[in-house]
């Protein structure tokens, strides 16, 4: 519905009282509208209520509205810091629908974000409304995705399962793996016969696949490989006793494999 002024009917006075009961002056409250005169504001003006701009430009289609930023520059050549327009597109004829203000040197958008683009590796992005990014699991690894990595090189990894660690360990005494020994070797230099113990899944839980490496460096004493709780874990080799395999002869060296849930292959110079 158009808003219309009604200029019909008289004016109305409000009556200011004087000194005395006999004099006093009659203020105008209204009169006639003139509809062709222009109405500005000439002095400090108060909302009293919350007032939305945004809302407010948008909507009046015809207040400082213009297709793009050369029309806009060629209807206000001389701009004041202050003066607000809206804006449909940008100078390559994108939509961008923005408020935008001049704020004594250069016109400034109610954002400085005009769109987002998904690069290499990413999917999603836009120009309007709540934009997403995701991962492109066809292109980056996540932390998620069951994926394949072909022709990558990986500088210091760190494997979990089975974990696989580089380190050296001398040992002179029998010894009971642990977690953080995966891919490390052990030596043995004793007077007597000592052991190296696979502990029970219970006791730590190596993952499948993990590899336990021990030498006979030096020393009298035979060492040999066996579960720390036979009956729990099984020990399985070509050695002459095939639970407990011994290392050959001085600088022999093996590997204990575990295949599956407490089971373990010894392989290597075993007697």
């Amino acid at each position: 519905m158009a808003i219309t002024f009604d200029s019909s009917g008289r004016p109305a006075y409000m009556f200011k009282g004087g000194a005395t009961s006999s004099d006093g002056v009659w203020y105008p409250v209204g009169a006639k509208i003139d509809t062709t005169a222009a109405y500005e504001f000439t002095g400090a003006n108060s909302f009293t209520n919350t007032v939305l701009f945004d809302d407010a430009v948008t909507a009046t289609s015809g207040w400082n509205n213009f297709l793009n930023p050369a029309a806009r520059d060629a209807a206000l050549a001389t701009p004041v810091r202050g003066t607000i327009v809206f804006v449909r597109q940008d100078s390559g004829g994108a939509a961008l629908n923005q408020i935008q203000y001049y704020d004594g040197s250069a016109w400034t958008g109610s954002g400085d974000v005009f769109g987002v683009t998904a690069s290499t590796g990413l999917t999603g992005g836009g120009t309007s409304g709540t934009v997403t990014l995701s991962i492109d699991t066809t292109i980056t690894a996540d932390l998620t995705t069951a994926q394949t990595l072909t022709n990558k090189t990986l500088t210091s990894p760190v494997l979990t399962t089975p974990k696989i660690t580089s380190a050296y360990s001398a040992k002179t005494d029998n010894y009971t793996f642990a977690t953080g020994d995966e891919g490390k070797i052990f030596s043995m230099n004793a007077a007597t016969a000592k052991e190296f113990r696979i502990p029970t899944d219970a006791t730590f839980n190596f993952g499948i696949g993990t590899e336990l490496n021990v030498f006979w460096i030096t020393g009298a004493g035979q060492p040999s490989i066996v579960a720390a709780t036979p009956g729990t874990t099984t020990v399985i080799s070509t050695g002459a006793t095939s639970a407990s395999p011994l290392l050959r002869v001085a600088n022999s060296m093996a590997t204990a494999v575990k295949i599956a849930a407490n089971s373990w292959i010894v392989t290597g110079d075993i007697a």
